[in-house]
């Protein structure tokens, strides 16, 4: 093996170090191949000058430029802010991660590969391109490092220490590029046809793929000539229900204006586009005015995250579901339209404008779909049993851990605000140490966070943050009184 770590970020190197998972974890995957370089590599090797053991701190002062703030606090957009124009990597987009470094690569045959690697077309990775996988915060970058140590890259060497590895005992990663998706994952005739009515069955959620499984299906049939399809499919024992709450005839609307902004997003520059939006609680419709940033399916329907004149007539992030957008077709805005909103415009010019990379950031900092909403430190108690049964070795968010009760007043020292703190603490001093408690980050007022405390009741208690305790505290009591007046009649 190699004293040195060689190896480029292809696909499928990108695909050993995202666990199978390169689809959804391309960014962790080109962030833990540019620390594996620069720790390991012949060129860039920090080995030689980063304090072993060494801590997070020290590994930042060399990954980042001197104006990317230490503020472990800081929001991506601050620490984005204070290196623009630099070369601090949190300015760097993926093709200039990939490319810089190793001008032997091809990026046609990179985009090609990453494709057959994940099944998606070549466009989506070409449009990958312009995004930035360091412009996450320092808690993002912290589990890369925890990342390693799992994957074997890096081992444990104290309380927040890490320590390299001896290039002997380095994990191998795949060098040679699979034929397809599904050479790649070894699949079985059987798994494929699984493969492929999974995917069928769940296309509705990205209607380009069905282009793709027609030609999935195309080369599964002619792989075994002289037998017709139906004879060779085995019976299906996987089947996936998801909550799909649309029409078909709202599917259809609903798929025509994911292809325009699909479309839109396609010619590299992007644009605005606006629409007409129905407000559900104030039952009424607000043209809206938005630059388009990504798609999420989340809460049985899909949704635009976009930054512009949400319904409330501001300049903000907001969340559309597109099955709320009335109008028949998408307006598109040219740049010089009197209708932009100037705030767009100035951000197109000095080249701000919002990216997909940000808003994957604000979800990963806290728990919540609306990623715009403010977060607070959510702190829970559970009785051991259900623990263990509904919560242990479940994942809910990446923030949202168990902690020991022994660090609970530590804790909510530094994370409830100081008005709240004597009343938390005084809850906590009640509780019983066996019980288990587990902390997190979480967005006030985001409906799909208050939907899963609901479900953990009664079992489940919120200490932390006060206004969420009190939702709770209300909604049980409403619930009891309801129920009490029944008994009552009975």
């Amino acid at each position: 093996m190699s004293e040195s770590f060689d190896y480029l970020p292809t696909p499928a190197v990108l695909y050993g170090l995202s666990v199978g998972q390169l689809t959804s974890r391309w960014q962790r995957a080109v962030r833990l191949w540019w620390l594996l370089r620069s720790l390991y590599g012949r060129e860039a090797a920090w080995q030689a000058s980063l304090p072993m053991p060494f801590r997070y701190a020290d590994l930042r002062a060399h990954l980042f430029a001197s104006s990317h703030s230490p503020v472990e606090a800081a929001s991506v957009e601050t620490l984005r802010a204070g290196c623009r124009g630099s070369r601090c990597i949190c300015q760097r987009s993926l093709r200039t991660l990939v490319l810089e470094p190793e001008p032997t690569l091809d990026w046609e045959t990179w985009l090609a590969g990453m494709a057959q690697h994940t099944g998606l077309p070549e466009t989506v990775w070409q449009d990958a391109g312009e995004m930035i996988p360091f412009a996450v915060g320092h808690r993002s970058i912290r589990d890369d490092l925890k990342a390693l140590v799992e994957l074997g890259w890096l081992k444990i060497a104290g309380r927040g220490q890490f320590g390299c590895i001896p290039a002997a005992d380095w994990p191998s990663l795949p060098t040679m590029a699979a034929s397809g998706p599904a050479d790649s994952a070894g699949l079985s005739p059987a798994e494929s046809w699984e493969l492929l009515s999974t995917l069928e069955e769940i296309a509705f959620v990205q209607p380009n793929l069905s282009v793709l499984l027609d030609r999935l299906w195309q080369q599964a049939t002619q792989s075994q000539p002289g037998t017709s399809w139906w004879e060779r499919e085995p019976e299906r024992r996987i089947f996936i229900h998801l909550d799909y709450i649309l029409s078909s005839e709202m599917q259809e609307q609903v798929d025509t204006h994911q292809a325009m902004i699909e479309q839109l997003w396609r010619t590299g520059e992007g644009g605005i586009i606006q629409f007409d939006n129905w407000l559900a609680r104030q039952e009424q419709v607000a043209t809206v005015t938005v630059y388009p940033v990504c798609f999420h399916y989340a809460r049985r329907a899909k949704y635009l995250s976009a930054y512009g004149v949400d319904p409330d007539g501001k300049i903000g992030w907001h969340n559309y579901r597109l099955d709320r957008i009335v109008s028949e077709q998408i307006r598109l805005l040219p740049w010089g339209d009197l209708e932009v909103p100037k705030e767009l415009r100035a951000m197109r010019d000095r080249g701000e404008l919002p990216t997909a990379a940000e808003v994957a950031a604000a979800i990963a900092e806290a728990w919540g779909f609306n990623f715009y909403l403010p977060k607070a430190w959510l702190l829970m108690r559970f009785p051991p049993k259900f623990a263990r049964w509904y919560v242990d070795h479940t994942e809910r968010h990446p923030t949202f851990k168990r902690v020991d009760y022994e660090e609970l007043p530590k804790m909510i020292s530094r994370w409830v605000p100081a008005a709240e703190q004597a009343a938390v603490l005084a809850i906590v001093q009640e509780r019983s140490p066996g019980d288990t408690y587990y902390a997190g980050w979480v967005r006030v007022g985001d409906i799909n966070v208050v939907m899963r405390l609901r479900d953990w009741r009664p079992n489940g208690e919120v200490i932390a943050p006060w206004v969420l305790r009190q939702q709770m505290a209300a909604e049980a009591k409403q619930e009891m009184a309801m129920y009490q007046k029944a008994e009552a009649r009975n």
